[in-house]
């Protein structure tokens, strides 16, 4: 029984040394400051070459107040929200390789795609899917998430 107990003990270890290993992997910006309040998520997750982003809004930043104009001006600054997110980590709109956009309403996609379009002048386009929800975070007309390529 007694040669069993160092076997027990490493084993009860593991976890702690896999732990180990994922924080080694894991990169996280810590989460937004909103409206005088920490948000309960981290901004941005780095994995290896790829950085995963937390869903933006088209507040204005520092706050939870969405900006006047509807869908429009909410893409414009949803973009820019993730323009700023995206320097905070070392990257750019031009590292982007995939955005999930989330519509409060589907009959405003071509609004929302004419300055989503606009936004990225100057950038390459990346992957995109889009769709439909019952309600967003705010009372907010679209929510995008990203993927970057993380810098070396």
């Amino acid at each position: 029984m007694l040669r069993s107990v160092p076997f027990l003990l490493s084993l009860a270890a593991l976890p702690l040394a896999f732990a180990r290993r994922a924080d080694e992997r894991v990169r996280r910006w810590p989460p937004p400051t909103l409206g005088g309040r920490e948000m309960p998520f981290a901004e941005a997750v780095q994995v290896g070459d790829l950085l995963f982003l937390s869903g933006q809004l088209g507040n204005v930043p520092g706050t939870l107040e969405l900006v006047p104009g509807g869908i429009a001006a909410e893409t414009r600054q949803t973009l820019a929200n993730i323009d700023a997110a995206l320097a905070r980590c070392g990257c750019n709109l031009g590292d982007l390789v995939k955005v999930t956009v989330m519509l409060a309403d589907m009959s405003e996609w071509a609004a929302m795609n004419e300055a989503y379009v606009a936004g990225f002048a100057g950038h390459p386009l990346p992957a995109r899917s889009s769709f439909g929800t019952s309600g967003l975070a705010l009372g907010a007309r679209l929510e995008m998430e990203a993927v970057a390529a993380a810098p070396k």
